[in-house]
C-alpha cells in the first residue's frame, strides 16, 4: 500500500497558487527529503497531506483516505513543526503522558532516555523554552509517536549543530529499528543527506524532481574551461547553473545525460570536469537565475 498520493494536486490562497499540479507517490517505510526555497509551497503540501487544510482541486489520498479531518489518519500520522499546538497548561511531563495516551505505538522508554539526555525538566512549560529547546521536545514527541507516518517540517530550527546532529542520528537508528514513512522537509540538504532514501525538490509550488538520493548524485556534472570553448561544447546541452570565473573561464553545472564521445570531445578541448554534490545540485535547480551572486559585481 502507498502511504501517500497526490494527484493534479492544487492549493490556492486567493490570486496566489502555492501548489500547482502536484503529483507523486511515496511508498511505506521510506525516508524522503522534501526540499525547496523557503516561499516553495513545502509547508503547505504538509498540511494537505496532514488533513491540516483542504486543496483547492486535485486529490490527496492517506492510507488510501482522505486525509482532511479524518481521525483514521490522523491517529496514524504525527506533524511536527515548530508551531506545534500544545496545550499550555500542561507542563512537559503531563504532555508526554497524553500522547502516550493518543499513540498507539507510543515508546515511553525512548521518550524518558530522550527526555533525560538533552537535559528537559519534568516541571518545564512548552510555551516556555526557548525556540531550539523546543524544537528539541517536539523532535521527541515525533520520534516516540512512532506513527505509520511521521512528519518533520523544518524540524532543526533553532537548534544549535550538536543537536542537530543528535537529531539525525537518533531518527535514523529508530527507523532502522522501527522503520515507517518518514518525510523530512528542509530548504537544506547537506546535514540530512545521508539518512535520506528519495529526494522530492519542490520549485516554485510546482514538482521539480522526485528521485533516490543515490541518484540526484549522479544527476548533474561541474565542467569549467576557456570560454570559447565552453561556448562551443555547452550548445545544446541542459545547463543548470554557469558563472563566469574571470580569469578562469567559465564554470557551468550541466545535466549529465551527454555521450561518452562528447566527454571526449571535452577533454580534447581543455575542459574539466567535476562532480557536483547533491546539496549544490538542489541549490542550483531551485535558482531563478543560472547564474550566482557574483555576476551581480561583474
Amino acid at each position: 500500500m502507498n502511504v501517500v498520493e497526490c494527484r493534479g494536486l492544487d492549493k490556492q490562497y486567493g490570486r496566489k497558487k502555492a501548489l500547482k499540479n502536484v503529483s507523486f507517490i511515496l511508498e511505506k517505510e521510506k525516508i524522503t527529503g522534501l526540499i525547496g526555497r523557503n516561499g516553495a509551497g513545502k509547508t503547505t503540501l504538509l498540511k494537505l497531506i496532514a488533513g491540516y487544510i483542504r486543496q483547492s482541486s486535485g486529490e490527496v489520498l492517506v492510507f488510501e483516505e482522505k486525509p482532511f479531518n479524518n481521525l483514521k489518519v490522523s491517529a496514524n500520522m504525527i506533524f511536527v513543526d515548530d508551531e506545534m499546538n500544545l496545550p499550555p497548561t500542561m507542563n512537559l511531563e503531563e504532555l508526554l503522558k497524553t500522547a502516550e495516551d493518543f499513540y498507539p505505538n507510543w515508546d515511553r522508554e525512548l521518550a524518558n532516555r530522550l527526555f533525560d539526555y538533552f537535559s528537559f525538566k519534568p516541571y518545564q512549560y512548552h510555551n516556555g523554552l526557548s525556540k531550539g529547546m523546543r524544537s528539541t521536545f517536539n523532535m521527541i514527541l515525533g520520534l516516540s509517536a512512532r506513527t505509520p507516518l511521521t512528519i518533520f517540517d523544518e524540524p532543526t530550527t533553532g537548534m544549535d549543530a550538536g543537536v542537530r546532529k543528535d537529531f539525525y542520528r537518533a531518527l535514523l537508528k529508530d527507523y532502522l529499528a522501527h522503520p515507517r514513512t518518514i518525510i523530512l522537509s528542509s530548504h537544506l540538504l547537506n546535514e540530512m543527506e545521508d539518512i535520506l532514501e528519495d529526494i522530492l525538490l519542490i520549485k516554485d509550488g510546482e514538482k521539480f524532481l522526485h528521485m533516490p538520493v543515490e541518484e540526484l548524485r549522479e544527476y548533474a556534472i561541474g565542467v569549467k574551461g576557456k570560454e570559447s570553448a565552453m561556448r562551443e561544447w555547452l550548445q545544446n546541452k541542459e545547463i543548470i547553473h554557469e558563472t563566469s570565473q574571470s580569469m578562469a573561464g567559465t564554470f557551468a553545472v550541466v545535466r549529465n545525460n551527454f555521450s561518452a564521445s562528447e566527454f571526449e570531445t571535452a577533454r580534447h578541448a581543455g575542459l574539466e570536469f567535476s562532480p557536483v554534490t547533491a546539496d549544490e545540485i538542489c541549490t542550483f535547480l531551485t535558482n531563478r537565475t543560472k547564474g550566482g551572486i557574483d555576476d551581480v559585481f561583474n
